[in-house]
């Protein structure tokens, strides 16, 4: 496996703004968007595992998140399932928003360990018609 050498300084938060989402997860999702955007720079694939999966108590609603872009920190990117699986951009203020009766109903799987790569799950989810992990 392939390392990168990263010049580009950014400061991360400590914690995160975002109540299902820690200060940790937060910065490993900036950091892979940085390393995205410098893949992309050099017209390479950058392919990472999702750092979180969030999901909605009895209903149909998962979300593989695997990068913030540093310059956009309020929108993730990843695989979205509302009753069919798609690959793109998530507003966390949205999901954040998602409440009944002043309660979050977005919830993190902690028991989530990623295996694979977020295009691995895509493909999986396409072919399974849900995402399976």
């Amino acid at each position: 496996m392939a390392t990168t050498s990263c010049t580009h300084s950014i400061a991360f938060l400590s914690a995160s703004a975002f109540s299902f989402l820690t200060g940790e997860q937060y910065d490993l999702l900036r950091a892979n968007g940085l390393m995205a955007r410098l893949h992309e720079e050099r017209g390479e694939l950058f392919d990472p595992h999702p750092i979180v999966k969030l999901y909605v108590p009895g209903m149909r609603a998962t979300w593989l998140l695997s990068s913030i872009d540093p310059r956009t920190p309020r929108i993730a990117f990843g695989l979205a399932d509302l009753g069919f699986p798609e690959m793109g951009y998530i507003s966390l203020d949205e999901l954040e928003d998602l409440r009944a009766g002043g309660e979050l109903l977005v919830r993190q799987d902690r028991h989530f360990h990623p295996v694979k790569s977020l295009s691995e799950y895509a493909r999986d989810a396409r072919r399974e018609g849900r995402i399976v992990t």
